[in-house]
């Protein structure tokens, strides 16, 4: 499940892990298991219909459920070229799983190898760093372009958005239906009730596989460069593109154009 926990200074004691600091279902937790099955199934009968997974907690939640309830929902990784190695031996775990499961087939997404190798000549390996333009036009590059492929084609994109998050996502909806007319997709969101311990209560209660990075209190896992773990009283997504403002904070994956802007 998670990499053998590391020590306590001082004490020779393992550090708790990620389940044992943060299971704790909330109330109505059934409530909202049951109203997250029945979106899932709504989904897979829109269909075709597709989860995207960073492979977080959330994500490794829901890939759980399409599992249990057999349902015939792809599920697709981007694989940056950048991803921490606990985050590649999780995904070398899922693509062993999903081989059991043929209604839900895996497929990984990467960037195009000349555009990485020509950003990275031209702007250098730490460019993130330089500006937010540099920063989003690398996630642009191995991130944004494979999610145009993994989407093409799919009338529904699940997601493991949660209102929790972060405050630019304390609004998200259920069902996202806005970019139906533009891109003809429906977006569901099933997890967007769920508390962190929601998610960490469904973990434990299902011995699902997760991150060992979260053990290391790392909430919120990207790209290794830009991701960090956190401090104790930290936002959620403190960790993630630490040195920018908090209102740029996002890859672009989860952002829609500003009323009245160009797409």
């Amino acid at each position: 499940m998670s990499a053998t926990s590391s020590l306590l200074p001082g004490t020779g004691r393992p550090a708790p892990t990620a389940i044992e600091i943060n299971a704790r279902a909330s109330e109505g937790f059934d409530a909202k298991l049951a109203e997250t099955v029945a979106l899932l199934r709504e989904a897979a009968q829109l269909g075709p219909a597709t989860q995207a997974s960073s492979l977080g907690a959330e994500d490794m939640v829901i890939t759980h459920l399409i599992n249990a309830h057999a349902l015939p929902i792809s599920i697709f990784v981007l694989e940056t070229g950048a991803l921490h190695a606990e985050t590649l031996a999780l995904l070398d775990q899922l693509q062993a799983q999903q081989a059991r499961h043929p209604h839900a087939p895996l497929t990984i997404y990467r960037p195009q190898a000349d555009a990485i190798i020509r950003f990275v000549a031209r702007e250098g390996k730490d460019a993130m760093y330089q500006s937010i333009e540099l920063r989003k036009a690398c996630c642009g590059i191995r991130k944004m372009e494979p999610l145009s492929r993994a989407l093409a084609g799919q009338k529904a994109w699940l997601t493991g958005l949660r209102r929790e998050q972060s405050g630019a996502r304390a609004e998200v909806p259920l069902i996202d239906t806005s970019e139906q007319a533009v891109k003809g997709l429906i977006k569901f969101n099933p997890l967007a009730n769920w508390t962190w311990g929601d998610v960490w209560h469904y973990i434990a209660l299902n011995q699902v596989a997760y991150n060992p990075l979260h053990d290391q209190f790392f909430p919120s896992i990207g790209c290794a460069p830009c991701t960090r773990a956190i401090s104790l009283g930290e936002d959620f997504r403190a960790g993630r593109w630490w040195w920018e403002d908090e209102a740029a904070k996002e890859c672009g994956l989860h952002v829609k154009a500003k009323e009245g802007a160009p797409a």
